[in-house]
C-alpha cells in the first residue's frame, strides 16, 4: 500500500525555492538539487540595512513635494489625505465597470482626493484595469497641479484582484514553509503582477501576530510567533519593494507595501473581527510589536491602523501607538492610513467620538494621515473646517499631505502615472506558476501517518470525499477574485481541484468520488461509507470554505458536525482513510483524529493546491512544512507554544496539561531527520557577548527531504514570569539519504532579552538553555562588573 515511485524529473519541494526562482521554473529537469539551507538570521542579515545609529530624525520632504505643498491650497492639502473607494468614481459593477466623467471630475478635480482603491465586487483583467487607471489618471493631470492619484488595492496572496493573476497560498501556508527566500520570490512576482495592472499601492502584508485562532484573518497572518512572522515580513516588503531601499519603488516590477493593522488587531477577546483586545503593554512589545518593527527597518512605505481597540483606546484614536512607538522608537517615516470608515466608526462603534467633526480631530492628531473615508467626502469637508476654525494645525495638514506626495514621488507617479502598463506587461507566465506550485507544495503538513501509510501506491483505487475536494475557493479562502473569495465559477479551471489532480494521477478508474457532505450538512454520507468499502483507500477533505473579515467570525473551532459524522462512517467501513484539512485556522477534530490513518494538512495553498496536495499525497513530493500554529486538541485549552511554565500545570499539580493536537514547528517526512553533536559555546557568556549554537542533522532515511531545524531558547529565571522557550533562529536544509550537514547559529544578545515590568526591553544575567531537535544544552550569561540583577 506504501511504495514510493521513483520520479527523479521532479525535484522535492524545498531545494527548488532554495536554489531560486529560476530553478523552480526549471523544476521538470532531470537531476537532483544541490545541497542548500536557508538560515533565517542569514536571510534577515542580507536583506536589512545595519540599526540606525543614534535617534531617528524624521525625513525632510524633498525639494519637489515642499514645492507643491508651498503652492496647494487648504482643500488642496485636505483632498490628498482624502481616499475613496472606485465606485465613487464609476458607473456599472465588474465586467461593466467604467469610469464615470461626472463623479470622476467631482472627486478628483473638485476635491483634489489623493487616493482610490479596492474593485467593484470582482477582479478586473489587465487590459480594464488599464482603462481604469488610464482615465482616473487623465483626469487627475487636468488639475491645477496635475498631481497623479494613488490607487490602492488587497494584493494578499498574489494579485488577487487581476483577473487571470498567480493566486499563490495565504500568508499562513506560507510560514508553513518556513522559507523566506520562497516568500520573497512569491512577493516578487506578486508585485510585478499588480504593477502590470497599473496599481502601484499594495495593502499588505498582514504583520498581526496570530495568537487567537478563532480570528477569521488568522490565514491572513504568518502565525503565532513574532519571529517567525518578523522573518516573513521582511521577506515580504523586499518582494514587494524590492532591493533598493529606500529608492527602489519606481520601477514596472515593485509596489509600495502596507504593514497592517498596527497594532493588537489580532489578539481580539472574543475571536470576532475588530472587537476590543485587552493586552497589556508589556505583551504587546513582546509578541505584537516584532514583526512591525523589523517590517520598518526594511523600509515599509505604509502602515494601516488597527480598526479595533486595545485596552479601551480605539487604534485610530492611539497617538501613543502612532506618535510615541510607530514614529518615535520605531523611526517610521512613511503614510498612516485609516482603514474602512474607521475615523466615523470612533462615533458609531466606539463612542468615543460625540460627531464625526470630532473624530476627525481626534484621529489626524493621534497620527492618521490618510483617511479611508471611503464612500462620501464627509472627511475632506470636515478637516476643511477644523483647520479654519484653529482645532488642527495646519502644520499638521502639510505634513500628512507631504507624505502622501512623498510616496507617490518614490513611486515614479510624478514621471509615469501608469508605469508598469506598458505593452508586454502579462500576469501569470510558467515562471511564476513553478514558483506557485513550489509554495504550495512546501505549505503543505504531514500531521500524522501511521504506519507509513503515506505515500500511496500508484495503483491504489481510492474514494475522494467531502466538501473540500473538489472546491476552488477552499484552495484560496477570501481575498481571491472577490472580497470573500467564495465564487467559485470565477476560478481558472486549468489548475486541478484535489479530486481532479488524484483522478490524474490514477486514472478515470482510480476514482470514486462521492460528496459526502457540505460544510454543514449531510449529503450522502451512507453512499460515501458503502464506496469506502470497494476502495483501497479514503481520502476524506473536510475544512472550511472561503470567508474575510467579520463573516468569518466563528464561536466554536470544532469541525461542523456533518463533517465529522462524515469521517466516522467512512472510518467505520473498516478502510484506511486519509484526512485531508483544507482551512485558514486550526479547526478541532478530536472525534476523527484517531480514526485517521494519516492526516494531511493544506493551510489554503491557493490555485496550485490541489495539485499539490495530490504530489504528495501519491509521494511525487516529499512534505516539508511544519506548523506555524499551535493546533488544539479542545475548545478552550488554545495556548501558544510560548506559554509559561504554569500553564502547564495539571490536576495532580504537575507540569503535562500543555497537550495539544499538534505542536507548533511539528511536520512529519517521508525520511526521517536524527539530530546530534549540539554544542553551545562558550559556556559562560561575557555581558556583552554571543553564543555560537552547532549542531548536525542527518537525513537517516531512503529518501531526499528538507528539514526545518529550529532553534529555542529557554530563560530559565527572570523577573518576568519566562515562557517555556522562545523561537529564535531556524533553517531549512535539503539532505539526500544518508547525509549530514552541520549547522552553526549564532545568537546575540538581544536574543536573550524580554520586556521588563517597566515596559523596556532587558536582559538579565543568569542561566539560560538551548534546544534544538529535541537535543538540549546550557550556558550562563555573566553579569555585567557590579551588577546582579537588571543590565
Amino acid at each position: 500500500m506504501t511504495v514510493i515511485r521513483s520520479r527523479t524529473s521532479v525535484r522535492t519541494a524545498a531545494a527548488l525555492a532554495l536554489a531560486g526562482v529560476a530553478a523552480v521554473a526549471a523544476q521538470t529537469v532531470t537531476g537532483h538539487p544541490p545541497t542548500t539551507v536557508v538560515d533565517s538570521q542569514a536571510f534577515l542579515t542580507a536583506h536589512l540595512p545595519p540599526p540606525a545609529a543614534g535617534p531617528h530624525r524624521p525625513a525632510k520632504p524633498s525639494k519637489r513635494v515642499a514645492g507643491l505643498l508651498a503652492r496647494m491650497t487648504l482643500r488642496e492639502k485636505v483632498g490628498q489625505m482624502t481616499q475613496l473607494t472606485v465606485a465613487m468614481v464609476a458607473s456599472g459593477r465588474d465586467a461593466d465597470l467604467h469610469m464615470d466623467p461626472v463623479k470622476l471630475q467631482h472627486a478628483v478635480g473638485d476635491y483634489g482626493v489623493g487616493s482610490i482603491l479596492n474593485v467593484s465586487d470582482q477582479a478586473l483583467p489587465l487590459e480594464r484595469w488599464h482603462e481604469v487607471l488610464r482615465d482616473i489618471q487623465a483626469a487627475a493631470a487636468k488639475t491645477r497641479l496635475g498631481i497623479p492619484v494613488l490607487y490602492g488595492i488587497d494584493t494578499i496572496h498574489g494579485a488577487n484582484y487581476v483577473r487571470g493573476a498567480t493566486l499563490f497560498p495565504q500568508p499562513l501556508g506560507m510560514a508553513a514553509t518556513w522559507n523566506p527566500e520562497l516568500m520573497l520570490a512569491g512577493s516578487r512576482i506578486a508585485a510585478h503582477e499588480t504593477r502590470a495592472a497599473g496599481i502601484p499601492w499594495n495593502f499588505s502584508p498582514v504583520l498581526d501576530v496570530g495568537r487567537q485562532p478563532l480570528w477569521p484573518r488568522l490565514y491572513e497572518t504568518f502565525g503565532e510567533d513574532s519571529y517567525l512572522g518578523s522573518v516573513m515580513g521582511v521577506a515580504t516588503v523586499r518582494g514587494y519593494q524590492g532591493d533598493d531601499i529606500p529608492h527602489g519603488l519606481a520601477t514596472p516590477r515593485t509596489v509600495a507595501a502596507t504593514l497592517k493593522h498596527y497594532i493588537g488587531y489580532s489578539f481580539p477577546t472574543t475571536g470576532h473581527d475588530r472587537t476590543p483586545a485587552l493586552i497589556p503593554e508589556l505583551v504587546l512589545r513582546e509578541h505584537f510589536l516584532p514583526p512591525f518593527a523589523a517590517a520598518v527597518r526594511a523600509g515599509a512605505a505604509a502602515v494601516m491602523v488597527n480598526s479595533g481597540e486595545v485596552n479601551g483606546t480605539p487604534g485610530h484614536a492611539n497617538g501613543f501607538l502612532l506618535k510615541d512607538v510607530l514614529r518615535g522608537e520605531l523611526g517610521f517615516d512613511g503614510l498612516v492610513v485609516s482603514d474602512w470608515e474607521d475615523i466615523k466608526k470612533l462615533v458609531t462603534i466606539h463612542r468615543v467620538a460625540a460627531d464625526e467633526k470630532e473624530a476627525t480631530r481626534i484621529a489626524v492628531l493621534a497620527g492618521i494621515d490618510m483617511s479611508m473615508v471611503p464612500l462620501d467626502y464627509s472627511f475632506a469637508d470636515i478637516l476643511v473646517s477644523l483647520v479654519e476654525e484653529g482645532a488642527v494645525p495646519m502644520a499638521r495638514i502639510d505634513e500628512a499631505a507631504g507624505r502622501v506626495l512623498t510616496l507617490k514621488e518614490k513611486l515614479g507617479l510624478f514621471d509615469d502615472p501608469l508605469l508598469g502598463t506598458a505593452s508586454g506587461a502579462e500576469v501569470r507566465g510558467a515562471e511564476a506558476q513553478a514558483v506557485a506550485l513550489e509554495a504550495a507544495r512546501e505549505s503543505i503538513v504531514l500531521l500524522a501517518n501511521g504506519k507509513g501509510m503515506l505515500p500511496l501506491r500508484e495503483a491504489a483505487h481510492v474514494l475522494v470525499t467531502g466538501p473540500t475536494c473538489d472546491s476552488r475557493m477552499a484552495l484560496n479562502n477570501g481575498w481571491s477574485l472577490t472580497w470573500q473569495g467564495n465564487q467559485e465559477g470565477l476560478y481558472a479551471t486549468d489548475r486541478p481541484t484535489i479530486r481532479g489532480a488524484i483522478a490524474a494521477k490514477l486514472g478515470p478508474g482510480g476514482v470514486t468520488y462521492v460528496p459526502g457532505a457540505t460544510y454543514d450538512a449531510e449529503v450522502d454520507v451512507a453512499a460515501a461509507a458503502a464506496a469506502a468499502r470497494e476502495a483501497d483507500v479514503a481520502i476524506v477533505c473536510l475544512g472550511e470554505m472561503a470567508y474575510a473579515e467579520t463573516p468569518g467570525n466563528i464561536d466554536d473551532l470544532a469541525l461542523p458536525e456533518a463533517q465529522l459524522r462524515l469521517a466516522q462512517a467512512v472510518a467505520a467501513s473498516g478502510k484506511p482513510m486519509v484526512l485531508v484539512l483544507v482551512e485558514g485556522r486550526p479547526r478541532l477534530m478530536r472525534p476523527i483524529v484517531d480514526l485517521a490513518a494519516a492526516i494531511v494538512l493544506a493551510l489554503n495553498p491557493g490555485e496550485e493546491g490541489g495539485q499539490a496536495i495530490a504530489d504528495v499525497l501519491f509521494g511525487d513530493v516529499n512534505p516539508s512544512g511544519k506548523l506555524p500554529i499551535t493546533y488544539p486538541r479542545d475548545p478552550h485549552a488554545l495556548r501558544t507554544y510560548d506559554h509559561k511554565a504554569f500553564e502547564e500545570q495539571d490536576t495532580g499539580f504537575g507540569l503535562t496539561a500543555f497537550r495539544p493536537q499538534f505542536e507548533f514547528g511539528s511536520g512529519l517526512s517521508y525520511t526521517t531527520f536524527e539530530y546530534s553533536a549540539l554544542a553551545v559555546t562558550p559556556k559562560s557568556v561575557a555581558p556583552s557577548g554571543g553564543v555560537t549554537v552547532a549542531v548536525t542533522v542527518r537525513n537517516a532515511g531512503a529518501r531526499a527531504g528538507a528539514e526545518v531545524v529550529q532553534l529555542y531558547v529557554s530563560d530559565l529565571v527572570a523577573s518576568v514570569t519566562p515562557p517555556v522557550k522562545r523561537l529564535r533562529r531556524f533553517a531549512k536544509v535539503w539532505l539526500e539519504p544518508g547525509e549530514s550537514r552541520q549547522l552553526t547559529f549564532t545568537l546575540e544578545r538581544d536574543d536573550l532579552s524580554f520586556i521588563g515590568a517597566d515596559d523596556k526591553r532587558t536582559v538579565e544575567p543568569g542561566d539560560f538553555a538551548v534546544s534544538v531537535g529535541g537535543l538540549r544544552d546550557t550556558f550562563t550569561l555573566a553579569a555585567a562588573s557590579g551588577n546582579k540583577g537588571h543590565e
